[in-house]
């Protein structure tokens, strides 16, 4: 008898995944962050008497930075669900009220 029964899930609170706001806290950080490395290397390249090199790469920095900091603000962390969009059965035999015409 005891092979038959089925073990029960036990679920932690360290099993809890973060909060929305927790989660959009953290990705605004790092999108500040981001930007604020990309102010610099647009300060550093535009004041600093450095060699080609080194300014290029400030360039580059500042170029492509925001793009990775937009990605990296716009994706949810590993623990959260993607979204469901539940849409309910629309009945297609009936007219919407918004879209009936007068006398009908």
């Amino acid at each position: 008898m005891k092979g038959l029964r089925r073990r029960r899930v036990v679920h932690q609170v360290t099993d809890a995944q973060p909060s929305l706001s927790q989660d959009i806290h953290r990705r605004e950080i790092s999108y500040l962050i981001k930007m604020g490395i990309r102010t610099l290397c647009l300060i550093l390249a535009v004041v600093v008497p450095v060699p080609w090199p080194y300014r290029l790469l400030f360039i580059a920095g500042a170029v492509f930075l925001p793009y990775i900091a937009v990605i990296g603000a716009n994706e949810r962390s590993k623990d959260t669900p993607p979204p469901t969009f539940q849409s309910p059965e629309a009945n297609q035999s009936e007219i919407p009220m918004h879209r009936r015409e007068i006398g009908s």
